[in-house]
């Protein structure tokens, strides 16, 4: 699959929100996007995804088969979750819905309406409708956000197991849960650009050469240092919000996927 000098903008007189993206992966592939909020990452998902056309250049060696998971599932559909999975399924040539739901804990929603269910379990109905065909790409927006921790845990091993037959995975990804997966291509988006960073360094290499490199990062660094370093684990920060913002600021950082809460009188002292 090659990306060819891809730019993208929405009208003839707006700036580019991508420009002359070129790229080649090939399968087996995982890709991890990162970059800023607004840098024009889930426009290049779709862009790969074939559901938006470029303005200029091509995405080409598509494999036949797609599976795109939105960042928010579109729950405004007249059905249920077995009802919804059952008609793609049609889609899909007969495809088998039934173990997916199982894996990523679906399977007690069955009768439940789309338009019922939380954002993390909205996200899995998009999770089986996409792994369900066996596709041949596999483009994740935000794969991570809003699910609850065992599916977390569980979509690594889920990605690697697509890898392994042969499939190409994208996923734009500001938690870094796939980060640690052996080979993944950490890519990012800056000013329109596309970025192809180094791969993150053995465990070996880390010992001797923290940055895993001779010398040291350059001045600007790639796009969100945090998402590329420290993030392949875990950071604590401290925010700061006005009292009456608390409860909507930690159900926002919940529905994440992020376990925040709110410090003690004591903690802050």
């Amino acid at each position: 699959m090659w990306l060819a000098q891809v730019s993208f903008r929405y009208r003839r007189r707006d700036r580019y929100v991508i420009e002359a993206a070129e790229a080649r992966l090939s399968p087996g592939d995982v890709v991890e996007l990162t970059g800023p909020n607004g840098a024009g990452k889930s426009t290049l998902l779709r862009l790969m995804a074939g559901l938006t056309r470029p303005t200029s250049g091509a995405v080409t060696g598509r494999p036949a088969v797609v599976g795109y998971v939105p960042d928010r599932f579109p729950t405004g559909q007249p059905f249920t979750v077995a009802g919804y999975l059952r008609h793609m399924a049609r889609v899909r040539g007969g495809a088998r819905w039934e173990p997916w739901a199982e894996r990523v804990g679906l399977d007690g929603f069955s009768d439940v309406r789309l338009r019922e269910l939380s954002k993390g379990t909205a996200h899995k109905v998009g999770l089986v409708q996409a792994l369900m065909a066996e596709p041949g790409l596999l483009v994740l927006d935000e794969p991570f956000a809003g699910l609850d921790r065992d599916t977390r845990d569980a979509l690594p091993q889920i990605v690697t197991e697509v890898a392994a037959r042969g499939g190409i995975v994208v996923a734009s990804d500001h938690q870094g849960g796939l980060g640690t997966l052996d080979g993944v291509r950490p890519w990012s988006l800056r000013s329109a650009r596309l970025i192809e960073h180094p791969p993150p360094p053995s465990p070996g290499l880390a010992a001797e050469d923290p940055l895993g490199v001779e010398g040291s990062p350059s001045a600007e660094g790639p796009p969100g240092e945090a998402e590329l370093g420290a993030a392949r684990g875990a950071v604590t920060v401290e925010v700061s919000v006005p009292a009456r913002d608390l409860d909507g600021f930690l159900r926002r950082m919940r529905d994440d996927g992020y376990p925040a809460r709110a410090l003690t009188e004591e903690e802050v002292t």
